[in-house]
């Protein structure tokens, strides 16, 4: 197991490591935009050229990238163009915004989930056609709407939660709790409703197993059959969907946190493509895929635990 989880980071690695360099390559045709952006409208093609050349931009593609990736590896991501501030650190700054939003959404998503999937499964009926119908209602309603459904009521009708802004969980436990829980409704919509019939499709499968009449006619009880057994084999598809929820959401971030002014993430990344700010872009594509290398690997761990068959040695 330790030998197939070194394998799958390693591949990873270089995952990341091509991802970059196509990245380099492709924002190395707006070097010269950019700078004329810096700069401002009055500048002449002489002063670009000029700024490109104090800036190393006029160099070898391959040698500049070389050089960004040199430094990276030492924790180095540049400084912003547009704000002079360190990259590292104004990303590892936001990302906790980010992410106190997304895992919130991403735990209140999984429970809800599991117990509307495994109660449709196992009772059937109207707790079966209840589950479907909240899973279709995700479907159909945007998530956007729904969020500003909910600013209308809970925030301008009701006062009861604040419409935009963000209060750091260190500072206030209570209003960073009220800050988020638009944005987490917001996100954890569509998630619910395609968690929930992955669930609820893979414990029925389970459920018309041979193993689950099996263990039927040992007498065991069915609550310890299905939450010992059946929920556990089920449980590898619905992970697989999980880590999928999790890097929608992470994406999803991009237009809620622009929506309800939240200093996260998605914001700060969304600024940048837009101003074209480079280092910051490069820092954002990098962290994005490490994070998406770690989440798949601890999935695929996860289910080898989960199911021993799974494991590869």
């Amino acid at each position: 197991m330790i030998s197939y989880a070194l394998r799958r980071l390693a591949a990873g690695l270089v995952l990341a490591l091509l991802v970059s360099v196509i990245t380099f390559w492709l924002l190395s045709y707006s070097f010269e935009s950019v700078v004329a952006s810096l700069l401002g409208s009055g500048a002449t093609d002489a002063e670009v050229q000029a700024r490109m050349t104090d800036m190393g931009m006029d160099r070898p593609v391959l040698a500049q990238y070389a050089d960004w990736l040199g430094a990276a590896l030492t924790g180095d991501l540049g400084d912003s163009y547009f704000t002079n501030e360190p990259v590292i650190g104004a990303l590892t700054d936001r990302l906790g915004v980010t992410l106190s939003v997304v895992v919130t959404a991403l735990l209140i998503t999984a429970v809800v989930s599991v117990l509307l999937g495994v109660t449709a499964a196992t009772r059937g009926g109207g707790a079966d056609r209840a589950a479907q119908g909240i899973s279709l209602v995700g479907y159909l309603v945007p998530s956007l709407l729904l969020a500003i459904g909910l600013v209308y009521v809970f925030a301008i009708k009701l006062k009861w939660l604040p419409a935009t802004g963000f209060t750091p969980l260190s500072e206030n436990p209570g209003k960073w709790a009220q800050s988020i829980v638009i944005p987490v409704a917001a996100l954890m919509i569509a998630g619910i409703a395609t968690l929930t019939a992955q669930v609820r499709g893979a414990m029925i499968d389970e459920l018309r197993k041979d193993y689950v009449r099996t263990l039927r006619t040992r007498g065991l009880s069915p609550r310890r059959i299905v939450l010992r057994h059946v929920l556990r084999n089920a449980a590898g598809p619905a992970l697989t969907v999980l880590s999928l929820e999790f890097l929608t959401m992470l994406g999803g971030s991009l237009v809620i946190e622009n929506v309800f002014a939240l200093p996260g993430f998605g914001s700060f990344a969304f600024n940048a493509s837009l101003q074209g700010d480079i280092p910051v872009i490069m820092g954002v594509m990098i962290l994005a895929v490490l994070m998406v290398i770690v989440v798949n690997l601890a999935v695929d761990l996860m289910n080898g635990w989960l199911n021993p068959k799974a494991r590869v040695r």
